[in-house]
């Protein structure tokens, strides 16, 4: 029997899901997440899942992993010691950024930290035009002197970006071969290779965070997959920002691809799902233990943008552009807060209650995990309201203690506001629902989108504790709740396609542009991106290739990407790409000018390996079955509620609620007023009324 194996780090678990490929049966192994060493945690995990299941490593046919290596080195200002060169003059572009200000009126603020500072900054005298023509030859006899420096320096990696290198790359390539060759045990990332796009500071600052963090991924990786290779499993993949997975050669190319591994893994794992249930319009709802993340998959697809900063600060739900380093890479559009189950409540010095943004993480944890956290969180506040039990987390294995919770809000919460201890409680899950359902707003209605046309789907440890209350606020008519919720970012990875995106920057009109030039420039990028798939030794008939443009009307600044046609490129594809900028655009921002002409920007593909598809599944034992009851809270007041483990639930069962239905990874909340039943494939969908 083959199986697929993926591991997810999360703030409080680490999360190994495992899939029987013949059958789509899933397997769940969670453990405590291990900071510092995070690697730990994997290794544990894997231990454990293979154990318990009796799972041969030989049998294993794919392991993919989501890692926060390169999040955390950029938030934490630990990467490597980078250098960067430049054409002369342009030694400051990572310093003077775009004009984008957190606060417009503080004639005082700092600017984001520079990850690479100017001691280790250099130019180069060479110039190319706007056209791509060459101005200035590259002063060869510069390059001895500039290579010293670097040298001196004691850089690890040097990032490379000249001047419309995305039009004519002959200098950058000719510097970078001469770098490489006098310093051969440093890193040399070239602009023209990680992002050949118009914007000279994004495409500089892709290229700086690649330097800065490569040394660091190259060393996790190298020793997690050393240790996984230990245990006899295949080689590691890892999961991209954009929903596919990368082999760990292409990681190592283009480091910055994978700054949102693990969040990217959850929204493809949802239109997995969509799909085996018929519902194309999906709200992605990510709810773990640090934050809680939203998402939207129209008419089946996933939604990305190329427009992302990492490290950016927050202003209420939004990152505030101008505060992060940007990266032009292919990025699953999310919209995240500070909301999971171990962020912690408190009231500030105006008596207003806060939930979040700092969190228990996985040390100390929620107060009611018994592990020194003596703050209250949101599991502490689902605990106390009667949503979560002592035997149900870990299936017993982590022991709650009620008492720790109580104080926790007692004393920094109830006590602040002349509340009861479930008072505040539920006020402490008033908060935390109404900023999620902000979350949740971005993604849909600033979109475009109407959430009474899509459906909930909710996971992670805390996700569907509360989504029927954010469907209720939102209107949203169904909740659907998939096998092994807590663990379900980690069956996205084994159920993702390997994935490469590609760009090339092709300023033209599509009214005038001669389609010859879009077809060779189509054509170059399909070649590159073929040789990735042969490479990676994944079969002809599992190819695939998706191609995209980036529009903009004539007096835009900025674009939307939007589908190509697939076949010949003809004046026919240009009208039809053309058509489909006017619509994305009416859907955008509620309106569309088709009589004004479409430039075309960028060109984009995106390279698929397709995997087998899988049918995930959660069989029902009727073993397992367990029913009880308890009193929770619901509307200000105790009401009777049952209490039923997911496991022993057969097909075609409905429960009324108010119910409690849990697991060993995830509890599903079913308020009154709210029915739950249970689907094909093990699936809960959860529906207001009858």
């Amino acid at each position: 029997m083959a199986w697929r194996i993926g591991v997810d780090i999360g703030g409080t678990f680490t999360d190994v899901a495992m899939v029987e490929e013949a059958t789509g049966r899933i397997a769940v192994a969670k453990v405590l997440t291990t900071p510092p060493d995070f690697g730990q945690g994997v290794l544990d995990g894997l231990r454990q899942g293979l154990a318990e299941q009796g799972i041969d490593a030989a049998a294993v046919t794919l392991l993919s992993h989501a890692t926060t290596v390169v999040t955390n080195a950029l938030l934490e200002h630990k990467g490597a010691t980078a250098a960067f060169v430049s054409t002369r003059g342009f030694r400051d572009v990572l310093e003077l950024r775009r004009s984008a200000r957190a606060d417009l009126y503080d004639l005082f603020q700092d600017g984001p930290s520079v990850l690479i500072p100017r001691r280790r900054r250099f130019e180069i005298t060479e110039r190319i035009d706007a056209q791509g023509q060459v101005v200035t030859p590259m002063a060869e006899d510069e390059v001895p002197a500039l290579v010293d420096a670097i040298r001196a320096s004691g850089a690890e990696t040097v990032g490379v970006s000249l001047l419309f290198s995305f039009l004519n790359d002959a200098h950058e390539r000719r510097l970078g071969d001469r770098l490489r060759s006098a310093l051969p045990g440093v890193q040399v990332f070239l602009s023209s290779e990680v992002l050949p796009e118009i914007r000279e500071y994004e495409r500089a600052s892709t290229t700086a965070v690649c330097a800065y963090v490569g040394p660091l991924l190259e060393g996790y990786l190298a020793r997690l997959q050393a240790a996984t290779g230990t245990l006899g499993l295949p080689p590691l993949h890892v999961m991209g920002s954009g929903g596919g997975v990368l082999d760990v050669a292409e990681c190592l190319r283009m480091p910055a691809a994978i700054v949102e591994s693990g969040p990217a893994a959850g929204v493809v794992a949802a239109a997995l799902v969509g799909e085996q249930l018929g519902l194309p319009n999906i709200l992605s709802f990510d709810m773990g233990g640090t934050t809680a993340k939203a998402s939207v998959i129209a008419d089946g697809e996933v939604t990305v943008t190329a427009e992302y900063e990492v490290g950016g600060g927050v202003n209420g739900k939004r990152f505030i552009a101008g505060t992060g380093h940007p990266i032009r890479v292919p990025v699953v559009d999310l919209a995240e807060v500070s909301a999971g189950g171990g962020s912690i409540a408190w009231v500030d010095p105006g008596g207003a209650l806060k939930v979040g943004p700092h969190s228990a993480g996985a040390m100390p944890g929620p107060a009611a995990y018994g592990r020194g956290g003596t703050k209250p969180t949101v599991t502490d506040a689902n605990i106390l309201l009667g949503y979560l039990d002592s035997g149900a987390l870990l299936d017993g294995r982590l022991r709650i203690d009620r008492a720790a919770a109580e104080r926790a809000v007692a004393g920094h919460v109830a006590g602040p506001l002349g509340l009861s201890v479930t008072e505040a409680a539920a006020r402490i899950i008033e908060v935390v629902n109404a900023n999620m359902c902000d979350a949740l707003r971005i993604v849909s209605i600033e979109r475009g989108h109407d959430p009474r046309e899509f459906s909930l789907m909710a996971f992670g440890g805390a996700g569907p504790v509360h989504a029927a209350f954010l469907a209720e606020e939102l209107q949203v008519p169904e909740v659907v709740v998939p096998p092994a919720p807590g663990a379900f970012s980690a069956l996205g990875l084994v159920a993702t396609d390997l994935r490469r995106d590609f760009s090339r920057t092709l300023y033209a009109a599509l009214d005038s542009v001669d389609p010859a030039r879009v077809a060779d420039a189509v054509a170059a990028m399909e070649a590159e991106g073929l040789a990735m798939l042969r490479a990676a030794g994944v079969p002809e008939a599992r190819w695939a290739l998706l191609r995209q443009a980036d529009c903009r009307y004539g007096r835009q600044a900025y674009e939307l990407t939007v589908p190509m046609q697939d076949g010949p490129v003809t004046a026919e594809t240009l009208r039809a790409l053309s058509g489909a900028f006017h619509a994305k655009h009416a859907q955008t921002y509620g309106h569309a000018n088709e009589k004004e002409p479409v430039q075309m920007v960028n060109l984009r593909l995106t390279v698929l390996g397709r995997q087998p598809r899988l049918a995930l599944a959660q069989a029902s034992r009727p073993g397992a079955a367990r029913e009880g009851e308890r009193t929770a809270w619901f509307g200000g007041r105790p009401h009777p509620t049952r209490i039923l483990w997911r496991d022993g639930l057969p097909p075609g069962a409905a429960i009324a609620g108010p119910a409690v239905i849990e697991a060993l990874d995830s509890t599903t909340v079913v308020p009154p007023g709210w029915t739950a039943g249970v689907a094909e494939h093990g699936m809960l969908r959860l529906a207001r009324g009858a």
